[in-house]
């Protein structure tokens, strides 16, 4: 089978075992809400770690916020990952039930 898949004669379980494929992976628009938001929390982790460097009596509070970043970062990816699964399992009903399920007509044919 050969599916012409970005231009390649590679078909796309090709590409995923040769890891061309990352779901995870999306670039996004430096001026979109997202970049906004992503670089409004990389400034404030920044300003944070400077603060609790600069005072050394609060290393269980940078422990802390470490932990909760670290946290909520493992949150962030499974939910990814199970958006992913859900969104992958959707899609495979949707093609078992237009190419392989027999057509069911809600409408009976009357004698």
């Amino acid at each position: 089978m050969n599916n012409l898949y970005e231009g390649t004669n590679i078909n796309i379980i090709e590409e995923l075992y040769y890891g061309n494929i990352n779901p995870s992976q999306k670039c996004f628009d430096r001026d979109s809400n997202y970049a906004r938001c992503a670089s409004n929390v990389l400034d404030n982790s920044e300003k944070l770690n400077t603060y609790f460097e600069n005072h050394s009596n609060m290393k269980d509070e940078q422990k802390w916020f470490s932990q909760l970043l670290e946290a909520q970062s493992d949150i962030l990816c499974f939910c990814d990952k199970n958006r992913f699964i859900e969104g992958f399992q959707l899609g495979a009903k949707f093609m078992l039930d237009t190419f392989i399920l027999p057509q069911q007509s809600v409408i009976r044919d009357i004698d």
